[in-house]
């Protein structure tokens, strides 16, 4: 299990929890639901194969439950919140309804269940992992004095209290079943109990932390033999290791996810070995040594024709590997960090369309290379100048684009005596600075922000900005030529600028310097933890400083400007942006893993978001040839006029 799979939507959940701390959203049904339908689909995948055999129902009260929860998993994704992902998850719902109700193969149930479950918390994250690693000896603890008695003292389901229960306990030595159950699954068995069987919840009696341990602990039964032969792999295979970094990849992955792959020996003895000893996973592999490792079984994976993992594998080696490094890379060697990334688009490029395993193996030596010179210079840059200029570059960067915007917006309001309307902006983006940090907070608290979410924020953001400067900058130019703006000002600006308009502001300045927030917040979250705090807080002193004279710069020129002039060099100023920022976004949905990534003999211009990709340059280009065409359309509009 990888961190790709977490949650790539988890920062518009926090968004979404952001409001309703705001606005008084209620987000129970969130809370409450997603937990229930995500433990009703991880039984449909684990005991479904129990209700049916070869189109057969072996077991019809089975059978009618299988049913009832694949009915019941559909009522309850409809009662969730709208989402954007919420028509697919009740199309996949229904395809799992259809499965069932058909007798189909119980290895295409599970399969079908299992990607419904994952989209689900995708679309809806929760926490889906303990705080810090479980104390297993106090889970052993727990197991004796609340689970012995029915499941048995070592799990085989043997316990005196379980003679005569229907349905039968489950025993946590079923190896079978166990390779099915993730220590979430039996967290959230724990925690909400099975209804109509003799498994209580335990919410009320146990502490959150507790049942975290009884889970983990309840989750090795299975593969006490396997534990040494664990450890032993853990120490010296890299490519084992690289597929489980962390605690919450840990509480998700089931055996039988990595057993394609490692084989099911080795993925017993993974699992075993690293439930009984979640510590270990502070040897995991981090940064760029986790995006080698990753690679690597990325190509394992595709060479045992599991191209879908091999797909997951490589989008994680980018953004959990090289992503958290990224700016310490380029304050070191922008070029390589560019070169790496395009790399390693081309190479998931590679794979979706299935070319032979000689050209993938090639592509993957050629990137360890560069992974290799990266991992050198990042092991020795963690210095106060390069923490001190990185910070500062960081601030310098994101903050630009969102400040023109602003200044742009500003000196249009002074310029048509509107500076009532001034206080919208100002909202704006002090409100973009308060959801940035409450985000950071939500996230670094309640839940972990895997490097897809960081690149879907930037990507759709990016190109809902643009959109939006494509229609100010063109509009900015139809007030600049001939007599228009005059017109504009005398006739139109009292209505012009009315509730609605200034509340548009608001959107758009909120959104385009969020957007900038989010990803340096982030930035500046790993830098934080280099022990580089006073050079840190330096850099940050003296880009905000760099900026305020910037802001300060532009703002006294367009107050000596002929209102014309201005309108004339604001449309240029936005259209560059909108040109810029939709390059940036496109390229950060094909980091994520959103649009393919096709090589263009086009060169890297980060500052413009030009990118060599086809993806890039061709939505460049439309947004160009938009521009172009309102250019003519405006001027011919004024010549008539």
């Amino acid at each position: 299990m990888i961190s790709i799979n977490r949650h790539p939507s988890a920062c518009f959940f926090v968004f979404f929890l952001l409001l309703a701390l705001t606005f008084g959203i209620r987000a129970d049904n969130v809370i409450s639901l997603v937990p229930q339908t995500w433990q009703m689909l991880d039984y449909l995948g684990t005991d479904y194969a129990g209700a049916v055999d070869k189109g057969t129902v072996i077991n019809d009260p089975e059978f009618a439950e299988m049913r009832e929860f694949s009915a019941a998993v559909r009522t309850q994704i409809a009662a969730l919140p709208e989402h954007t992902d919420k028509a697919s998850l009740l199309t996949q719902a229904d395809s799992l309804t259809t499965l069932v109700e058909n007798k189909a193969d119980a290895a295409e149930v599970a399969l079908q269940a299992h990607q419904l479950a994952d989209a689900l918390l995708t679309a809806y994250p929760i926490p889906t992992s303990p705080a810090t690693a479980p104390d297993l000896a106090r889970g052993a603890t727990l197991y004796q004095s609340h689970c012995a008695s029915c499941h048995g003292v070592k799990g085989d389901g043997d316990g005196p209290a379980a003679v005569g229960l229907d349905p039968p306990v489950i025993a946590f030595t079923d190896v079978e079943r166990a390779d099915q159950r993730s220590p979430l699954s039996l967290f959230q068995t724990i925690s909400q109990g099975v209804g109509g069987t003799s498994m209580i919840s335990y919410s009320e009696q146990l502490s959150e932390v507790d049942r975290w341990a009884l889970a983990y602990y309840a989750g090795t039964l299975a593969y006490t033999d396997d534990i040494k032969r664990g450890q032993a792999l853990w120490q010296r295979d890299i490519g084992a290791r690289a597929h489980i970094s962390n605690l919450d990849e840990l509480s998700r992955t089931r055996a039988d996810q990595i057993s394609a792959v490692l084989g099911k020996d080795q993925a017993h003895a993974l699992i075993g070995y690293l439930r009984a000893q979640p510590d270990a996973l502070e040897q995991a592999l981090t940064g760029i040594a986790l995006a080698r490792g990753r690679m690597a079984a990325s190509v394992d994976a595709y060479r045992a024709g599991n191209s879908k993992e091999a797909i997951q594998l490589a989008r994680s080696a980018y953004l959990d590997g090289i992503e958290p490094v990224e700016l310490q890379l380029s304050a070191t060697d922008s070029a390589l960090r560019a070169r790496i990334e395009l790399g390693m688009g081309t190479f998931r490029s590679g794979l979706s369309k299935d070319i032979g395993i000689d050209s993938i193996a090639k592509q993957a030596a050629e990137l360890d290379e560069l992974l290799v010179n990266a991992q050198k210079l990042t092991s020795s840059a963690g210095n106060a100048t390069t923490t001190f200029f990185g910070a500062f570059t960081i601030l310098v960067r994101e903050g630009l684009e969102a400040l023109l915007i602003i200044v742009a917006l500003l000196a249009f309001l002074d310029k048509a005596g509107k500076r009532e309307t001034l206080r919208y902006v100002h909202a704006g983006w002090i409100a973009a600075l308060v959801a940035g940090g409450g985000t950071w907070a939500v996230a670094h608290y309640l839940i972990d922000i895997s490097g897809a979410s960081r690149e879907l924020t930037e990507g759709l953001s990016a190109l809902f900005a643009a959109l939006i400067l494509l229609a100010v900058g063109l509009w900015m130019h139809q007030k600049s030529t001939g007599d228009r703006w005059q017109a504009y000002l005398k006739e139109k600006m009292s209505n012009a600028l009315n509730k609605k308009s200034a509340w548009f502001l608001f959107a758009l300045t909120f959104i385009s310097v969020y957007r900038e927030v989010f990803e340096t917040i982030l930035f500046y979250a790993t830098l934080w933890q280099e022990d580089q705090k006073i050079w840190l807080l330096g850099g940050i002193g003296a880009a905000v400083l760099v900026l305020a004279l910037i802001a300060w710069g532009l703002l006294r020129t367009s107050r000596r400007l002929p209102i014309s002039t201005f309108f004339a060099a604001s449309s240029v100023l936005i259209a560059v942006l909108a040109v810029a920022l939709t390059g940036k976004g496109v390229s950060a949905l094909q980091k994520a893993g959103w649009i393919e990534v096709s090589l263009a003999p086009v060169p890297h211009i980060d500052l413009l978001g030009v990118f060599p990709t086809w993806q890039t340059s061709l939505s460049q280009l439309a947004v160009i040839a938009l521009l172009v065409i309102g250019y003519f359309y405006n001027k011919r509009k004024a010549t008539l006029a």
